[in-house]
């Protein structure tokens, strides 16, 4: 009985070309820093002027507005390569 030349090649297993270990962007790395001091300079302003700085308005907000800012910038660290 003859034997199939497909069945006698090796078969490489598919490589993951997703493009996942592609270096940042230039701008990626000087924004995701940029937002987490943006957000804690945001919190230093609110404490240090008895909540009149950065918007008065927003009261006790301001610290939800300083974490978010902050919270950005973190979550963009899970993406640096």
């Amino acid at each position: 009985m003859a034997r199939s030349s497909d069945r006698l090649k090796s078969v490489d297993a598919p490589q993951n070309r997703g493009g996942d270990d592609a270096p940042n962007a230039v701008w990626f790395k000087p924004i995701m820093f940029g937002l987490m001091l943006i957000g804690l300079i945001w919190i230093i302003v609110f404490y240090v002027s008895g909540a009149k700085l950065p918007i008065a308005s927003l009261g006790d907000g301001n610290i939800l507005v300083g974490f978010g800012i902050l919270f950005l910038g973190f979550m963009m660290t899970t993406r640096w390569r």
